[in-house]
């Protein structure tokens, strides 16, 4: 049996039902709209493994209005979520994120640092001195320089978020379904029908990518060509006895990253692109702990010498393997196929923009609040990728 809705988006994440919530809860939609995800608990899901962070520090201008609008959306959620009279509760801590920089590196940090003020981001360059002053605990030995998030960064819990998104969704009328997609039908310049694990079929008007860590999977099955793929990353949870006040989410210049979660830490590594396969497990792997992390925080911040490794999970990235920034908007050969993928560890905070855009795009054929015309598909054929320089 074929049941036809008007909009099918294939992924029922962050992202997904962000485009779902934006699309149920605007007066211009009158269609049916259905939500394919394969885990309902989302146990699995790259959303609720994530580190739920927000941040305006980015090289790339469309990242940074597009997490600044998932800022405002955070710390603005009832105007956005409620749903009879019943708000989610993200927690949102506002601690800031610190990029520090060696002397090779602070050249970059201070391009980053020009583009992100010019786009209205709230966050200052300290040299080691200044550094040295507000964080007591840090060793600044070998900084050059710091870019410090002033407001508007810090983390919340991504769970909540996805929880709200589904609520107004579905308050808007919005179907999930509990399934996998498995075939897409094709013809020509068209996807006619979405077929499901358990045979059911979905005739849609139009459809979205919005699979996270599996789009280049799901686009595969209408013969495209998606650059993403699922890389996994790990998050080690630490104890530590001795007073860090104050710390904010720390980038070290190696990459590796610390933030407080409650009377704990959390901490990790992106690993070396060689070191990066295509991989869908959740396989713990505490090598990078023990020869890159834990070494590197001891040395930044003394005090983690002596901590105590609680616990770890692991989780997924959608990684775009061409320049690590999001693939948004329709797909250039397949009229009715809008994608929203690859975002590389920022889907989280970008998924009030990205549901947004695509919902207007949908709705109007173009984009009316943020133009996010940059992350378009095409880039690729065209030989002009984006390249994000600030992944975590």
């Amino acid at each position: 049996m074929t049941e036809h809705f008007d909009v099918v988006i294939v992924g029922g994440g962050a992202i997904g039902s962000s485009i779902a919530a934006f699309l149920s809860a605007s007066p211009d939609f009158r269609g049916r709209l259905a939500v394919v995800e394969r885990d309902p608990t989302y146990e699995r899901a790259a959303t609720t493994r994530s580190a739920g962070g927000v941040r305006q520090q980015f090289s790339t201008p469309g990242n940074i209005e597009m997490s600044k609008f998932g800022a405002h959306y955070v710390k603005n959620v009832a105007h956005y979520l409620a749903v009879d009279g019943e708000v989610p509760q993200l927690g949102f801590r506002e601690g800031g994120y610190l990029f520090l920089a060696s002397h090779s590196g602070r050249g970059v940090l201070e391009a980053n640092h020009a583009t992100q003020r010019a786009h209205g981001a709230d966050n200052a360059l300290l040299e080691p001195q200044a550094l040295a002053a507000r964080f007591s605990w840090l060793n600044t030995e070998k900084i050059a320089l710091g870019s410090l998030g002033l407001s508007n960064e810090g983390w919340f819990d991504p769970y909540a978020l996805l929880q709200g998104f589904k609520r107004k969704a579905r308050a808007g009328g919005a179907v999930y379904i509990t399934d996998t997609a498995v075939g897409l039908a094709r013809s020509g310049r068209r996807i006619e029908e979405v077929t499901l694990a358990s045979g059911a079929k979905l005739a849609c008007g139009r459809i979205v990518n919005a699979a996270g860590p599996q789009a280049g999977a799901l686009a595969a099955l209408a013969g495209i060509e998606v650059p993403v793929r699922p890389r996994k990353r790990f998050v080690y949870v630490i104890d530590c006895r001795t007073p860090v006040e104050g710390c904010p989410l720390l980038i070290d210049p190696s990459g590796v990253w610390v933030r407080p979660e409650g009377t704990q830490f959390i901490c990790g590594v992106s690993p070396e692109e060689s070191e990066d396969p295509d991989c869908e497990d959740l396989e713990l792997d505490y090598r990078l702990w023990e020869e890159v992390v834990w070494p590197t925080l001891a040395e930044r911040i003394p005090a983690f010498a002596a901590v105590k490794l609680v616990s770890a999970w692991a989780g997924h990235y959608d990684y775009n393997t061409v320049d690590q920034n999001a693939i948004l908007g329709r797909h250039p050969e397949v009229d009715n196929l809008y994608l929203a993928n690859g975002f590389s560890g920022h889907g989280i905070q970008q998924s009030p923009a990205a549901g947004r855009a695509i919902a207007e795009l949908i709705l109007y054929g173009e984009y009316r609040s943020l133009d996010l015309s940059a992350f378009t598909y095409a880039r690729f054929a065209a030989g002009t990728p984006l390249y994000e320089l600030n992944v975590v």
